[in-house]
């Protein structure tokens, strides 16, 4: 595998990376997350996003608990190499709590309200309990 291009992002203090997956299907956002050189690299080498748990300090994979996979169709960066757009295409929920998108709130009101803007997919409770 050639990693040429790692050299080219800038990670921040901490060694992370913000990631931000679209769905390739149709454009949607689906989630930002967190990755360090190495869950890029084991991003492009798997085909399915890696990230790193700031809170637990180790690896995650997308869907490796729940079942919904996330396979990788493009990994881009921006001009600055300090955020990274993958494009997947996504398997059931992108949110561990159940929605297609953890975008599913938006306000609304001036402020004053919050609307849910899609439906939950799936119970949150039962995308744990699959392992």
């Amino acid at each position: 595998m050639n990693t040429g291009f790692i050299e080219k992002l800038k990670f921040n203090d901490d060694g992370l990376i913000p990631a931000i997956v679209q769905d390739s299907r149709n454009g949607r956002v689906l989630m930002m997350a967190w990755m360090n050189r190495d869950s890029v690299l084991k991003t492009v080498e798997t085909g399915r996003t890696v990230f790193w748990s700031r809170s637990r300090k180790s690896f995650w994979i997308k869907g490796e608990i729940s079942g919904n996979v996330q396979r990788v169709k493009d990994l881009a960066f921006d001009c600055d190499g300090d955020t990274l757009l993958i494009q997947v295409e996504q398997e059931g929920a992108a949110c561990h709590e159940g929605f297609r998108s953890c975008f599913f709130r938006s306000i609304r009101s001036e402020g004053n309200g919050v609307e849910v803007t899609e439906p939950r997919l799936q119970d949150p409770e039962s995308l744990y309990k699959r392992k």
